[in-house]
């Protein structure tokens, strides 16, 4: 067996990871939370759907990719399979997102949650292998089961405790140590994932394997996270912006009530009138009848030839 680092930049993997992961389940928390205050049925889906790629794509996914920068095999190159690893990114957010619209919609109850942590978990474990599956090395990638099996039970139990925050917790600093809980049950799933992984070298090493090189894949993977995170971003301000403006059925609602310029004239006629001390308006003099008064008529002039 090849020998397997982990931490090759050291603490920055674990330490990124986690930070990564602790922002991630946040922003899905504050979306959740929107989510239970949403009026029609419409707009908690999309509240949801938001939280999904929060909780996902960056709690789950890309805290996953971050840790795999430290994932090494000094005597082998290592390299990684774009379709595998975008593949990865799709089935944690549908995992998710599938959790948090079972348990989003009808009644909270403990039934529903266990249902859903245990789908969305068994979600997340494909997630990690699919990632892992798309790991390239000069030879095989063994996994331990024993630690298959821990990993899948902390990626359940994590998957279910991240559901019944979504439905229960409130306030700014419940939802940050939720938030940091569940970032915990995160990185402890990959690293227990992690360390049942072992590594059987070819009986000739090839440098010619297959793939991209870590460090390549952190471009595509920017681009991907930054333009999820820019229409997440529009998406959530638009969805605050209509609950802003309309109401439940998505009428536009009045913050006052309209008056014509008549009205408001009638309103400082009749308050002007009742207060004390103020002066009267003037009141319009009658029109008189007009007098017309003939011309004199000129008397006519004998002219004699």
């Amino acid at each position: 067996m090849a020998e397997v680092h982990h931490f090759t930049y050291g603490a920055f993997n674990p330490i990124g990871a986690y930070l990564v992961a602790v922002l991630g389940s946040f922003l899905g928390l504050l979306c959740t939370a929107r989510a239970r205050q949403a009026r029609t049925r419409g707009r908690r889906t999309r509240w949801l759907i938001i939280a999904a790629f929060a909780i996902g794509g960056a709690a789950i996914w890309l805290m996953h990719f971050t840790a795999m920068l430290g994932f090494d095999v000094p005597e082998s190159p290592v390299r990684y399979s774009p379709l595998l690893t975008m593949l990865s990114l799709a089935l944690a957010v549908v995992a998710v997102g599938f959790g948090l619209i079972l348990v989003g919609h009808g009644p909270r109850s403990l039934p529903r949650i266990l249902v859903a942590g245990v789908l969305t978990g068994a979600g997340i474990l494909a997630m990690h292998f699919t990632g892992m599956a798309g790991v390239h090395v000069s030879g095989v990638i063994h996994y331990q089961p024993a630690l298959v099996v821990a990993a899948a039970v902390i990626a359940i139990t994590t998957a279910t405790a991240a559901l019944w925050f979504t439905v229960s917790v409130r306030g700014l600093l419940p939802t940050l140590g939720a938030a940091a809980i569940m970032a915990l049950g995160v990185c402890g799933m990959h690293y227990t994932g992690m360390a049942a992984t072992s590594v059987e070298l070819s009986h000739i090493v090839s440098t010619d394997v297959s793939g991209i090189r870590p460090l390549l894949m952190i471009v595509p993977i920017t681009l991907v996270s930054a333009g999820t995170i820019l229409a997440v971003a529009l998406s959530a301000l638009q969805a605050m912006t209509e609950e802003e403006f309309t109401d439940g059925g998505g009428i536009r609602r009045h913050e006052g009530p309209i008056t014509n310029s008549w009205s408001l004239k009638q309103t400082s006629l009749t308050a002007m009138k009742r207060t004390p001390g103020a002066r009267p308006s003037p009141q319009p003099l009658p029109l008189r009848k007009a007098v017309t008064v003939p011309a004199e008529e000129e008397p006519l002039l004998d002219v004699q030839s």
